[in-house]
């Protein structure tokens, strides 16, 4: 918990609006969208770590007479104590907050038996994963409150982490926040074959990292919104407060989830080593990369290494900077740009279980070859939360995509302020920054990218089955609140020659 109250300043409505201005933010109306923009915070060193880190339950499951691996969650409300005898409401799958591990080797069936015992419809959507549009758990697939709803498809993607959270629309910030989240781990032969730290919850640790607000007596409460939505002041992991992790083994495995609604990152170490990146979003990279921090916008995963010494105790931190977000300092400073935190103090233990080097190669990924790239569709952010100048339509399809089909999705943020992109059903290679290939962090299988202002993204990616004409994925930007506010699109997946069945729109292909 925090030694001193570092409740966030917060500049006013005029301010707000002539400091996003000088820094090219044209058309937003504050007043009514409730802005009130906070300023800068930091909490390094304020911090006593004194909880130990919560590790969500792996998620009991059992295999059918048919071989489906089966898991049963239950959304529910429910209350939790951040701080010992303070209660707050929260939301959780099978529990008070947030939701148990699934996991799952690659071949294997499952389904996830899912009821809604919330007194409001929600959603379950498989962040990352590959399944058919009728599975994916997006606006279209409601579950109405004490509803239920039985997704099943076959794993087929390499070893990942990937995450669930509800998408309902328009509401998808608030039921995250109120802790509706948890983590899916896929496995393969490959990935098991490295040796890397594989004993979940000993050196094989879910880092799910949020922000949150607190009144003085610790209850949890509302966070004031920047542009890019609702911005907590302090942390929580695995939904702790100041939490601590005890090591036994000198290397361990950080499966580290950006869960916030709003909030980049810029995870770091508090003694300036390296941060030892294997896997992003869509599985590992061919090789480990050593950088001075990770960035990771909400939705966004990482894998890290961490090597540590008997006895010694190393901060997880994370440092934004204006720099790192790309954005102006006056629009990072009230956008989360320019905060510092304090996450999760490693403590190694006096005697530590020796473990084997890393593999020069973690895995074997084959580039897209660009000749054979059957589309192009270009999508420009706008800073009025619309996407190629249009709002979310629930019975409009923005695009049709052909089936076993490369494509080539150029994605534009023209303005000064913060966006990122998702794209359901697949992970695709980033194939240029500007013009220029991404650096070896962002070289692999992503779902999710931050994008930066006056930034264009050449994203490649394939869409290989699961034409439904009637069913559509979503894509948009997984800043909660601006999907939220419709900064989202539709697309669907069909035979050759075949049309989506529902009304489509403009089509930006050539």
């Amino acid at each position: 918990m925090l030694k001193i109250r570092l409740r966030r300043p917060a500049a006013t409505i005029g301010s707000a609006i002539a400091a996003l201005a000088a820094g090219g933010l044209v058309a937003l109306s504050f007043a009514g969208c409730g802005i009130v923009a906070p300023g800068p915070v930091d909490t390094i060193g304020e911090v006593d770590f004194d909880t130990p880190l919560a590790i969500p339950p792996l998620a009991e499951s059992h295999v059918d007479a048919d071989g489906t691996r089966v898991f049963a969650i239950d959304a529910q409300a429910g209350s939790t104590e951040f701080v010992p005898g303070v209660a707050s409401e929260t939301w959780g799958f099978n529990g008070s907050v947030l939701g148990p591990t699934l996991v799952a080797d690659r071949g294997e069936r499952v389904r996830v038996d899912i009821t809604n015992s919330l007194d409001e419809p929600t959603t379950v959507h498989w962040h990352g994963m590959h399944l058919p549009a009728a599975m994916d758990g997006g606006p279209h697939q409601m579950i109405t409150p004490g509803g239920t709803f039985a997704p099943d498809w076959i794993i087929d993607q390499p070893a990942a982490t990937l995450w669930y959270h509800p998408h309902p629309h328009g509401e998808t910030e608030s039921h995250v926040a109120k802790g509706l989240a948890g983590l899916f781990l896929l496995h393969d032969e490959g990935e098991r074959a490295l040796g890397l730290p594989g004993r979940y919850g000993v050196d094989d640790i879910p880092v799910i990292v949020q922000d949150a607000g607190f009144s003085a007596e610790g209850v949890r409460e509302d966070t004031q919104r920047g542009y890019a939505g609702g911005l907590g002041d302090e942390l929580l992991v695995n939904g702790t407060r100041g939490p601590y992790l005890e090591v036994a083994s000198e290397l361990v495995r950080l499966r580290l989830l950006n869960a916030s609604p709003a909030r980049t990152y810029a995870f770091t170490w508090s003694d300036a080593r390296p941060v030892e990146l294997i896997a992003t979003d869509g599985g590992l990279l061919e090789a480990s990369v050593a950088l001075d921090h990770v960035r990771l916008s909400p939705g966004e995963r990482a894998e890290v290494l961490l090597r540590v010494a008997p006895g010694e105790r190393v901060v997880l931190q994370s440092r934004m900077t204006a720099e790192l977000a790309g954005l102006e300092p006056v629009v990072a400073s009230m956008n989360g740009g320019a905060d510092a935190f304090d996450v999760l103090e490693v403590r190694a233990a006096g005697e530590l279980a020796p473990a084997a080097s890393v593999p020069a190669t973690l895995a074997e990924i084959t580039d897209f070859d660009v000749a054979d790239v059957a589309t192009t569709r270009s999508f420009e952010l706008g800073d009025s939360f619309e996407i190629n100048g249009e709002a979310m339509d629930m019975g409009r399809i923005d695009e049709t995509v052909t089936v076993d089909t490369l494509e080539r999705w150029v994605v534009e943020n023209p303005n000064a302020v913060p966006h990122s992109f998702h794209v359901h059903d697949v992970q695709f290679r980033i194939a240029s920054i500007d013009g220029v290939a991404p650096p070896p962090e962002l070289a692999g299988w992503k779902d999710t990218i931050f994008t930066e202002p006056e930034t264009t993204y050449e994203l490649l990616m394939r869409f290989d089955d699961y034409a439904d004409p009637s069913t559509p994925y979503m894509y948009h930007c997984h800043l909660l609140w601006h999907e939220d506010q419709g900064m989202m699109g539709q697309f669907a997946v069909v035979e050759p020659g075949q049309r989506a069945t529902m009304s489509e729109g403009t089509h930006h292909e050539h």
